[in-house]
């Protein structure tokens, strides 16, 4: 995928705002007049982006439809459970959310960090690196995340909780949108749920949750001024449709579609759908892999995020650790936004190839790729997690959780962790009582 050749924006930015205060104190005249022109000349080039055509081929092969995005997907299993076996679901579902917390708690500490940031870090901290557990210290202590926690909160003297960030949070929202609206939700519903629940988004979901809030259609708040639609932020909400339609793929891709097209389109749609179903695979199978190889039946076999998932099973055969991985994408994707669906899944697939089903290689291995290191490790973690269960998760990762979560949602401080578990089990039962 080669991307168009871009000016340093940014850096002429910054010239223009600075010259246009240097001249202000030199005491020139009509500076509003070409500030204005300039802005006016930005959004006029904007709107002509926004207006160009787009290739109508590839529209076929990415189409926004749930029945065309059915009729594009290859064959292969949608269930892979005749009936539910409690005793096993709880046993993997508490492995699978556990782990998630614990991969997006160690990467929400470094988040879109570099490599190299990274590994002086480490060694700066003593830390072993890749890092086997929580960071000893953090370089922002005193800086709130969320409006709740300061990020002394995620270093492993003083985690006490799992501590608030947006991937748990939507976990969480997933759970509440399915209890209250139930699990033939659509897209309206969550958009009622984030008008109750969400104090506030970012990219993707900011400009959905922002159109809903004045009133706009939930079906159409996606494509409205939001150049992020094929972001991670979709993606990073999979997991709780595969904790309540577990080793179901399609019942799980499903409801994942519902939930991103709040707020996304095309591969920003695929990879919510393509993870809750290789989360919901994972249920049923031993190897990561085979979960992810079941998560691309439920996405259109020739869209970008197939083709880069496609790539990245084949090219895995060549990485063996964290640097490698991130050379492959990086080249692979040159130009991508650091926050795109597909980079940061083939990353995230990279991870759970290198760690198979040891949970600390993974989640160590995937953190230290970097991009969006608190997403990718947190949904590698939910798929190692429901695969090896909670036995299967070192104890140090999870035993200072102390069973509470921390919230940002409007109205819920806290939530139980076994309270949650409770919850998405009276919902997996649901889905596997309907006919």
């Amino acid at each position: 995928m080669s991307y168009p050749n871009i000016p340093e924006y940014q850096a002429l930015l910054t010239e223009l705002i600075e010259y246009s205060r240097l001249m202000h104190e030199y005491g020139a005249q009509n500076i509003d007049d070409i500030m204005s022109e300039a802005y006016n000349d930005l959004k006029s080039s904007i709107q002509k982006l926004k207006s160009l055509p787009i290739n109508q081929n590839l529209l076929k092969e990415e189409p926004d439809d749930l029945d065309a995005i059915l009729s594009l997907r290859p064959d292969g299993p949608r269930k892979l459970w005749n009936s539910f076996n409690e005793e096993e679901y709880l046993e993997k579902l508490e492995g699978a959310l556990l782990a998630r917390m614990a991969g997006c708690t160690l990467g929400a500490a470094v988040e879109f960090w570099s490599i190299e940031d990274m590994e002086r870090w480490a060694k700066y901290n003593g830390d072993n690196f890749p890092p086997t557990n929580y960071w000893n210290r953090i370089k922002s202590p005193g800086v709130i995340r969320y409006t709740k926690n300061d990020f002394i909160d995620y270093t492993l003297k003083e985690l006490k909780y799992v501590p608030v960030d947006d991937d748990i949070a939507y976990t969480l929202l997933g759970l509440l949108v399915a209890e209250e609206y139930g699990i033939n939700f659509n897209s309206e519903d969550v958009g009622k749920a984030w008008v109750k629940y969400l104090p506030m988004a970012y990219t993707a979901e900011e400009v959905a949750l922002n159109n809903l809030k004045k009133g706009l259609d939930a079906k159409k708040v996606a494509d409205i001024d939001n150049p992020y639609c094929q972001w991670i932020g979709a993606d990073i909400r999979s997991d709780p449709w595969a904790y309540i339609a577990p080793a179901f793929p399609e019942k799980a891709a499903r409801m994942a579609y519902h939930d991103a097209y709040l707020s996304h389109r095309r591969n920003g749609i695929y990879g919510e759908m393509f993870f809750s179903a290789a989360q919901s695979a994972a249920f049923a199978v031993d190897d990561p892999m085979e979960a992810i190889k079941i998560g691309l039946n439920e996405i259109p076999r020739h869209c970008a995020l197939s083709q880069a998932v496609k790539w990245a099973l084949e090219e895995r055969k060549n990485i063996k650790n964290y640097k490698d991985a991130r050379e492959a994408v990086d080249e692979k994707f040159k130009g991508m936004s650091g926050v795109h669906t597909i980079n940061n899944a083939c990353l995230t697939i990279f991870g759970l190839s290198i760690g198979d089903t040891d949970v600390t290689k993974v989640l160590s291995e995937t953190v230290a790729m970097g991009l969006d290191n608190d997403c990718t490790t947190a949904t590698a973690g939910s798929i190692i997690g429901a695969i090896v269960g909670k036995k299967g998760i070192p104890n140090h990762w999870i035993k200072n959780f102390n069973n509470t979560i921390k919230s940002y949602l409007n109205g819920i401080d806290e939530f139980k962790i076994d309270d949650v578990i409770n919850r998405f089990n009276l919902l997996a039962k649901k889905t596997y009582s309907l006919k």
